[in-house]
Formats: C-alpha cells, structure tokens, sequence
C-alpha cells in the first residue's frame, strides 16, 4: 500500500506542485528573493498560510483515502470505499483545493504571475474535469450514498459545518 500511495504522489501532486513550478521558475528566470516591501511581505506571508492549509488539507484528504477508502488519490487505483470523514465532511474535493492552495500559495511568495497563471490553469482544468468525468464515475461506483453527499457538500465551496451521512 506505502508503494503504491508513493507512486501515486510521485506522479501527480508532486509533478503539479513541484515538476511544473519549478519547470515554470526555469523558464521565466523566476528566483527566490527576500521580501523587499511591504505589499511582498504581505504577498510572502499569505503565502505561507496558504501553504500550510494547502498542505494540511492534502495531507489528511490522503490519510483518509488511505485509512478509510483503501486507495490511493490516482484514477488508476481510487479509493474502495467511499470516504466521508475528515475534510470531506465540509467539502467534495479537499484534495485538489489544497493542491490549488499549494500553487497559489507558490505563485505569493514568488510573487509570479506565470506561476498564478499556472495556479489558475489547473484550477480551471479540475472545475471541467470532476464534474464531467470523475463525479459521474463516483455515481456509478458508490451510488445513492454519493448523490445523497452531492446534494449536502458542495464541490469546491466548503460547508460550515460538517456533513454527516446520517444527517
């Protein structure tokens, strides 16, 4: 299961939140540097905030894939069962908000519009993709709990409160 989770890793979060920013930073000259004023210290330390929920909600939407879904966060080996727990609880796709945090959070405290405009691109592409192709496969695998979730816990905008599937 670690090998299996690590490949996933290697392979998807870590080529969009490292391969490709640091691809972009190559290719722009983008470096670096010590904040030099006060609008990019701002920008520096939002984007440490940013980071950490980014990295926090990653992490955990992982733990729970893991601990409770059996799978991995890649299409090729999802979950086996249906999580509802942790951060889903308050939104659909913790996952890919934190990657977005962690992209956007790159873009702040590099203070780079080719990486913001990467941020954006891959927020883009995933507001297309789940609700076309991975919402559909959801529905078909777990059914009637899945579109009872749907109707409760928004895609991308978190709830308040928790869900639970009994309420």
């Amino acid at each position: 299961m670690l090998a299996r989770q690590l490949l996933a890793i290697l392979l998807l979060p870590f080529t969009i939140t490292v391969m490709v920013p640091l691809w972009i930073a190559r290719r722009d000259h983008t470096t670096l540097t010590a904040p030099g004023s006060a609008l990019a210290v701002v920008s520096t330390g939002a984007g440490v905030a940013l980071l950490a929920v980014g990295l926090g909600l990653f992490l955990s939407s992982l733990f729970y894939f893991w601990s409770i879904g059996r799978g991995t966060l890649a299409p090729w080996d999802p979950p086996r069962n249906f999580v509802v727990a942790g951060p889903y609880r308050f939104v659909r796709n913790p996952m890919i908000s934190g990657v977005i945090f962690v992209l956007a959070a790159e873009a702040l405290i590099l203070r780079s519009l080719p990486h913001a405009e990467w941020a954006g691109t891959f927020a883009g592409l995933n507001m297309i993709y789940i609700p076309l192709l991975e919402e559909p496969r959801l529905r078909a695998r777990f059914g009637q709990p899945y579109v009872r979730y749907t109707q409760a816990v928004r895609r991308f905008l978190p709830r308040l409160r928790p869900w639970t599937p009994a309420g």
